[in-house]
């Protein structure tokens, strides 16, 4: 992995920057299609297991909200993007500025976890403590689908694609995003398929393909294996509104 630069609240500012300069178009485009079969199959997953609330890391506009909304599920977001969240909220979804590892919301509150093409913007020495405090949030034994980029050669930083600005990606071989994960429970479906653009893609992502995983957490509350993390405070309320508790903003 290469050395990464600035602090990861840089990062994460340079991140929701260049997604908000780009609501209207991804408001505006259709999801691929094997990603769309991949929700609709963890939407049938999450009704056959009986589990009604769903939480997405990097929701973007809320194509993936809508859907699992109109599956009947309880679904909230969070984004570091403010006009991702408010085109979510123009949708009348449950969406909220927050980062993974920082998320406003009650240990388990939610049964199921969904997130794509986020946390391969996770610099690699924070990626145990983002899926630690996303495992946090979720029941034990619960069900998180991670899709992300694998690429045959692993690099970290700023990369543009398809001739767009730079932006933060932290490519990982399928080995060790495999073994990333298993540290916080066990893998039950692992999909994986070429992406098209690849070869229109800038340098450190030319050998790039999706995978999708499905992880099921441990059905015990203790901390995942080896995670870097320290639990968030001011997360007990009273008063949780659709497992949301009330903090400050996010900077």
């Amino acid at each position: 992995m290469a050395d990464v630069s600035g602090t990861r609240e840089a990062r994460e500012r340079e991140l929701a920057d260049w997604y908000d300069g780009e609501v209207v178009h991804r408001a505006g485009r259709d999801l691929a299609g094997r990603r769309t079969v991949e929700r609709d199959r963890f939407a049938a997953q999450l009704a056959a297991e009986g589990r009604r609330t769903v939480l997405e890391i990097g929701c973007g506009p809320g194509h993936d909200g809508a859907a699992f909304a109109a599956a009947g599920l309880a679904w909230s977001g969070v984004d570091l993007a403010p006009a991702s969240v408010a085109h979510c909220r123009s949708r009348g979804l449950d969406a909220h500025v927050a980062p993974v590892h920082a998320l406003p919301f009650a240990d388990g509150a939610f049964a199921a976890g969904w997130s794509m093409s986020t946390l391969m913007h996770v610099a690699d020495a924070d990626v145990d403590a983002a899926l630690a405090e996303l495992v946090r949030a979720l029941e034990p034994g619960a069900p998180l689908a991670i899709g992300t980029w694998g690429a045959a050669t692993e690099s970290e930083g700023p990369m543009p694609v398809a001739g767009g600005a730079p932006r933060f990606f932290s490519l990982r071989t399928d080995d060790r995003w495999r073994a990333i994960i298993e540290r916080h429970g066990s893998v039950e479906q692992w999909t994986t398929w070429p992406d098209p653009h690849s070869a229109s893609a800038g340098v450190g992502l030319l050998d790039r393909h999706h995978v999708v995983s499905v992880l099921r957490l441990r059905r015990s509350l203790r901390k995942s294996a080896n995670a870097r993390h320290e639990p968030c405070h001011h997360r007990k309320s009273s008063n949780i509104s659709h497992h949301f508790l009330q903090r400050q903003p996010v900077q």
